[in-house]
């Protein structure tokens, strides 16, 4: 597996590749990125468009009840647990840091609810720092490929940022998760037109598995 004829090809092909969580400042897209897990952007968006305009900041966050954003969010997946963990946050940012978002990995991953994908999202995203965040697509589609052989996210990430060079961190992780979303599908990965199935593992041991037998009856 070429690393660098892969990159170079998912940036050719996703070259406007970025989030899709709508926001406007870093804690928006920490709030809209905490209430993604097991919802879709587009789920977490619809929520969000209401959402942002009554409650636009940490400050206005931190008056709510956990019962009071339940309301707001509850066609999100585990949106209980959600609402507890963004009310503790935003709190916690009142009350350490003026109710701004800090700009490390490890004091985002201090704040209740926020694990390294998060926290590498909100450091790519919002404030320009070189990070991978492995989620679902990322994890999947970085494995097929044969940029990573983990079992689990965090070797992932390790593993990416051994292969991809610094300054592609971020853009490494929107192309892969476009691809996922786009091509590479958890259940039916579309290999036939894929421009990088001549690079792609998962694509050479399918293929393998369908050839006939020599001599076989």
């Amino acid at each position: 597996m070429n690393a660098d004829a892969v990159l170079r090809l998912l940036a050719e092909t996703y070259p406007r590749a970025r989030t899709a969580l709508a926001h406007e400042t870093p804690f928006q897209l920490l709030v809209a990125t905490m209430l993604s897990a097991q919802s879709t952007d587009a789920g977490v968006n619809r929520v969000t468009a209401e959402l942002f305009r009554r409650y636009p900041d940490a400050r206005a966050f931190a008056r709510l009840e956990p019962e009071e954003l339940e309301s707001h969010i509850r066609t999100l997946g585990l949106y209980r647990n959600k609402a507890r963990h963004i009310i503790a946050t935003a709190r916690k940012l009142v009350e350490e840091y003026a109710g701004e978002v800090p700009r490390t990995r490890e004091e985002l991953e201090r704040l209740p609810g926020v694990g390294p994908k998060t926290a590498n999202v909100v450091l790519a995203n919002a404030f320009g720092v070189p990070a991978i965040a492995v989620d679902t697509h990322v994890h999947r589609v970085a494995n097929r490929l044969g940029l990573a052989r983990a079992s689990d996210p965090l070797r992932t990430e390790q593993q990416l940022m051994a292969v991809i060079p610094e300054a592609l961190w971020a853009p490494a992780h929107h192309w892969l998760i476009w691809h996922g979303r786009q091509v590479c599908h958890a259940r039916k990965p579309r290999c036939e037109g894929c421009p990088l199935e001549p690079h792609c593992r998962y694509a050479r041991e399918r293929a393998s598995t369908r050839e006939p037998m020599i001599g076989g009856s």
